[in-house]
């Protein structure tokens, strides 16, 4: 029985930068997918910058789009999204410009396709249940509506499906509120 091809992040730095496609590594698993559609580009930014409002007025911490967190050689993932306050981003962010442990907060925007779906709702909501993440949001664009997953004893739970009349607000970030209509408009 052959033993199962396990990617490691030593391989992503053989894959061509610029071809369009983004690499990801789960549990040595090599996920593939393709840039992402503009709504989906548009969401992110807006929550980005919502979040990197809140923090510059806070002075607390960064929001940033897309970040290579690197959790072990064989998960080595880039969300969507990141939050990390100021103490725990000291102590993740190495020389090589990329995250090595658990930033506070992680952000998926669902991309079209069953299997970018399934990524993001089974895969990576595993990864980050056993890496310590304090909150997962699942953004979907097309369904206006963003799934909150909060750190419930060992791992992340489903706590709130919030919908465009909602207010999205974290214990994360005191203080902090945006209405999920403000992400999804013109979309």
């Amino acid at each position: 029985m052959a033993t199962p091809l396990r990617f490691t992040s030593a391989d992503l730095d053989t894959f061509p930068e610029n071809d369009g496609k983004r690499y990801e590594i789960i549990d040595g698993e090599l996920c593939v997918s393709r840039q992402p559609h503009f709504n989906h580009q548009k969401v992110c930014s807006r929550l980005c910058s919502k979040l990197q409002q809140w923090s510059e007025q806070s002075g607390n911490g960064e929001a940033v789009i897309a970040p290579g967190l690197v959790f072990a050689e064989d998960d080595d993932v880039a969300p969507d999204v990141v939050w990390a306050s100021s103490a725990r981003l000291a102590k993740i962010l190495e020389s090589d410009g990329k995250l090595h442990a658990a930033p506070e907060l992680i952000v998926e925007v669902l991309s079209p396709g069953a299997h970018n779906e399934r990524r993001d709702r089974e895969a990576k909501l595993k990864l980050y249940s056993r890496r310590d993440v304090q909150e997962y949001w699942i953004m979907d664009w097309r369904n206006r509506c963003v799934e909150v997953f909060r750190r419930r004893d060992t791992g992340l739970s489903l706590i709130a499906t919030l919908r465009t009349p909602d207010s999205l607000t974290t214990p994360l970030l005191e203080g902090f509120a945006c209405r999920v209509s403000d992400l999804f408009k013109t979309i």
